[in-house]
């Protein structure tokens, strides 16, 4: 009898954002076709035997810097990070994540540039180069009314429902009124604003006091960077977003005080959402001390806080649900080649180098999702369901692909992770069983108990973990377009003219086609 299904998988334990249950999953022309107790009766070409183990949504990653062009501190234009879409994405299915959203950079020293150009150049840049699937978000750093008026044609013309706005950094960060003139552009298109929260003036001050007492090691870029910082600029972040009536998300957060901030107006019914990344939860700026300048490996904004209170203050965010997801912030610069960390000594002059010059950003595509698994569930600060949640459901309802990304039921892509059965998998991270193009981890030397066996991208399997080979192509890996979030398209936003704080106050005139 000819084979009614590509892939059946059984003995499985199916995770949700909901429920985990134990079942079969039948798959037919990449799509998860049905779902029950017992299916091994069907005829399928593939079997997988999943052993008991958990059964879990493909991970997405929802804040990746990959083949971009970065202004990590005060050097010229232009400077990219050590992964492509090739490595980048193999790292990813490696890893179990199936879908990943790069940033397509508007860059405000090329006006002329459309936004259009902008994304279709990193069209250029991933089509035949991914492993797995993929969208874009926008990084808008010159928001002109010209370029805003292209906000109408985010969603239907290029499918891009998210864009991301800076605070800092001084060729990204954009003003008050910048923000406000975005954000409410973003309102009326359905768009959901993300925020780099930091405050530049604070940074930039303590930055020139550091340098007055030649403090410019690894460790200085810490200092420069108090939690206060991102407070502040969460803080304001979220009063400009109440002011106008816009859903936003803060990416990477790092600081307790921040998650309190958060949590406070999310208390107040605020569409306020939230995203940490595993290097705030596991590791402490104790990194950005090292000797011999690998410290330089720990630069990441904003900085990795100095005590374990800071870590347990984020794993609280995570269990009380302050945090939407998790996401790895993947911006990955080697410390060998010519534009990466050692920049900060070769272009400084100074034998110690200097801090403001080490590009920011550490690597973490791959090793996001187990992880999270590892320290997460198979120590009980996450529950199975609140693991798919932070790690892949939420950020396909959050940013618009859910129910075709993020779920497992008859319809959906087929783009799964199949665990170990517990208690058979024990090693330990090290770089040179990673796949991407970066020379180290800050991970390095963690034991996990567990990781990925297979990962299987639209009913094909993509990477085989007892192999430890990826076996999908890099022609595999599709664009994703999105709609609007379905979170805040499910909200009750405030209505101008009854929600009490606006009673007798003005506000502008916004559509009311929301979402």
């Amino acid at each position: 009898m000819e084979a009614q299904f590509d892939t059946l998988i059984v003995n499985a334990k199916i995770a949700t954002a909901s429920e985990c249950f134990p079942g079969d999953i039948a798959i037919k022309d990449g799509k998860i076709y049905a779902i029950a107790p017992d299916l091994k009766a069907l005829k399928a070409t593939n079997i997988i035997d999943a052993e008991g183990a958990y059964v879990t949504p493909g991970g997405i990653d929802g804040h990746v810097h990959l083949d971009q062009e970065s202004t990590p501190g005060g050097q010229a234009y232009p400077y990219r990070g050590a992964d492509g879409f090739e490595s980048g994405s193999r790292s990813s299915v490696a890893g179990g994540t199936t879908t990943i959203i790069p940033f397509a950079m508007q860059h405000k020293h090329r006006p002329d540039h459309s936004l259009a150009d902008v994304i279709g150049h990193y069209h250029d840049l991933a089509t035949g180069n991914s492993y797995c699937d993929y969208a874009f978000h926008l990084i808008i750093t010159d928001p002109t009314e010209e370029r805003l008026a292209e906000f109408n044609d985010l969603i239907p013309k290029f499918g891009i429902s998210s864009v991301k706005l800076y605070m800092t950094y001084d060729r990204l960060k954009l003003s008050d009124y910048e923000i406000l003139s975005t954000i409410s552009a973003a309102r009326k298109n359905g768009v959901t604003p993300m925020i780099h929260a930091e405050n530049f003036d604070i940074i930039a001050y303590f930055s020139k006091e550091l340098e007055k007492i030649d403090l410019l090691d690894p460790y200085s870029h810490a200092r420069s960077r108090p939690s206060l910082a991102e407070h502040e600029a969460a803080n304001r972040a979220i009063v400009l977003s109440e002011l106008m009536n816009v859903p936003i998300l803060f990416v990477h957060v790092s600081s307790p005080g921040t998650v309190q901030t958060i949590r406070k107006a999310q208390s107040k019914g605020l569409p306020i959402y939230a995203e940490t990344c595993p290097q705030y939860l596991l590791l402490t700026d104790a990194g950005l001390r090292l000797p011999d300048y690998e410290g330089a490996k720990c630069v990441c904004s904003p900085p990795l806080r100095p005590t374990k209170q800071d870590l347990d203050g984020l794993w609280n965010g995570l269990r009380n649900g302050t945090f939407t997801l998790i996401s790895s912030d993947h911006c990955p610069f080697r410390m060998d080649q010519q534009d990466g960390k050692l920049i900060a000594i070769r272009d400084s002059g100074k034998a110690g180098g200097d801090w403001r010059l080490i590009p920011n950003g550490m690597p973490g595509i791959e090793t996001r999702v187990p992880l999270m698994f590892t320290f997460g569930v198979c120590t009980g600060r996450l529950s199975i369901e609140r693991f798919v949640q932070l790690t892949s459901t939420n950020t396909a309802k959050l940013y618009g692909m859910y129910p075709q990304k993020g779920s497992i039921v008859p319809g959906a892509d087929a783009d799964l992770i199949i665990w170990y059965p517990e208690g058979k998998y024990a090693a330990k991270i090290t770089n040179d069983k990673l796949h991407h193009n970066c020379d180290y981890t800050a991970f390095e030397g963690l034991d996990m108990l567990n990781w990925p066996k297979y990962t299987i991208l639209r009913g094909q399997v993509v990477w085989d973990g007892m192999k430890g080979e990826v076996t999908g192509s890099k022609t595999g890996g599709k664009y994703v377009s999105r709609t609007s979030s379905w979170f805040a398209k499910n909200q009750n936003l405030f209505d101008d003219h009854t929600s009490t704080p606006w009673q007798n106050e003005w506000r502008p005139e916004l559509e009311t086609k929301l979402y």
